[in-house]
């Protein structure tokens, strides 16, 4: 069967064009799956990491529908709401609209804090279709009268575990309640724990859903190695690994953000820089960690998982599980930070005796044993208590439709059925 292209998925011809001149011509599986369904007014739920092209997939055929209905003032309210949960990515979304939109006469705003709010609201007075924002900074400036979402008729929820994970699930929830019912929605969420489910369910109208696999890492490039630890030793035995200064860029993985600043903490006394990054340090602080850590200020990053996504700094020569991943695709993910563009790596495990099960999982899943470097293979299945929340990927739990089916007669919305009814608004006319 001949691949589709972008031409095919019937999108407005300057958008095209703008696809054209970045020489995109083949839509990336969720592109595929996704836009002629966003396309047909349905909502959706997306499975799917970054590096997916997940973004084009809800980008395109926004702009395409904003480009079909143009505003008919200059006061213009936001028609579309994509919300991020760090800056890094919104300004990486904003940039793509920009770029699929530049020859569409249509405005955005980014809005993200840490920055005086004073160009944000001067761009939002001129009018804007699109509004791309962290949940914090627009929260505040919907309080202060600056942003009304009365006319969204499409929004997006990005990154929906990374938002649970940083804390930032009850302002997204306050947004949500500012929207107009009749809407199209789209929730992406590379995991789906049980908070993130129970989301998607109350804001998700019959979603068609798109799961997309993740890129598969190149496993033999990747010397894997397997120490047994108490868990009480482990951090001696971290230290100890470190002590070979062949480990000079090194993730370490942790599981909670609270282990993560333990270690790092730890790794500091001892003499080694190190930093921690997850979702209750600032952003901000994150930046600096990771900035630190990429020109080699820091020696030693520990993460939880889902702080670490997206980063992608060159020269990792170590990947070490400090806590065995809860679910056994996060150890690949993991592991894939080092060894990439034909550079060498490795990945070391510290696993206790209360993670064998889930070191079974990992073995099952990769097809081989990794190779044991000190201490004694426990035996049986044992797994270490997991908390509420978790990172396991809830097994359809988001309520959505596979998005293989035939559609039935009066059983979705139609996209116009979608769109609330225009009225005036005077609190521009100031």
């Amino acid at each position: 069967m001949t691949e589709s292209t972008f031409t095919d998925l019937g999108l407005a011809e300057p958008i095209l064009r703008a696809l054209a001149s970045r020489e995109h011509v083949t839509p990336t599986p969720i592109q595929a799956q996704a836009i002629p369904q966003i396309l047909e007014g349905e909502d959706l739920l997306g499975i799917a990491q970054t590096g997916t092209g997940k973004t084009a997939a809800f980008a395109l055929p926004i702009l395409h529908e904003l480009n079909k209905v143009q505003a008919r003032s200059k006061y213009r309210d936001p028609r579309a709401l994509i919300l991020a949960p760090t800056r890094e990515l919104a300004i990486q979304i904003a940039d793509e609209f920009h770029a699929y939109g530049r020859q569409l006469a249509l405005r955005q705003a980014v809005i993200f804090g840490g920055v005086s709010q004073h160009a944000q609201t001067k761009n939002l007075r001129r009018g804007v279709d699109i509004i791309i924002a962290t949940p914090g900074r627009l929260l505040d400036l919907m309080d202060q009268g600056h942003v009304v979402l009365d006319e969204i008729e499409h929004f997006v929820l990005d990154e929906a575990d990374r938002m649970l994970d940083m804390g930032f699930i009850r302002d997204v929830r306050k947004i949500i309640a500012e929207l107009p019912r009749q809407r199209q929605t789209q929730l992406f969420s590379a995991t789906m724990p049980t908070e993130i489910a129970k989301l998607s369910k109350e804001i998700l109208d019959n979603p068609v859903r798109v799961d997309i696999a993740p890129k598969a890492v190149a496993l033999e490039t990747i010397r894997q190695g397997m120490h047994f630890v108490e868990p009480t030793k482990k951090l001696d035995l971290l230290c100890n690994l470190l002590g070979d200064k062949a480990l000079s860029r090194v993730i370490v993985f942790t599981r909670t953000k609270h282990r993560a600043n333990r270690v790092a903490e730890r790794l500091e006394r001892s003499g080694i820089s190190a930093d921690a990054i997850h979702g209750n340090k600032s952003q901000g602080a994150r930046q600096r960690a990771l900035e630190s850590f990429r020109n080699g200020k820091v020696r030693v990053l520990v993460a939880t998982d889902i702080a670490a996504r997206g980063i992608d700094v060159p020269g990792v020569t170590h990947v070490i599980n400090f806590e065995m991943p809860v679910d056994a695709e996060s150890y690949v993910h993991r592991i894939g930070r080092t060894a990439r563009a034909g550079a060498d790596g490795a990945a070391l495990s510290l696993c206790a005796t209360e993670e064998a099960g889930l070191l079974k999982d990992i073995e099952r899943l990769i097809g081989n044993k990794v190779p044991v470097e000190s201490g004694e293979r426990p035996e049986g299945n044992a797994r270490p208590k997991q908390g509420g929340g978790g990172n396991r990927q809830g097994g359809g739990k988001g309520g959505g439709r596979s998005h293989v089916r035939a559609h039935s007669g009066g059983g979705g919305r139609s996209p116009k059925s979608r769109r609330p009814q225009r009225r005036n608004n005077a609190r521009h006319a100031a």
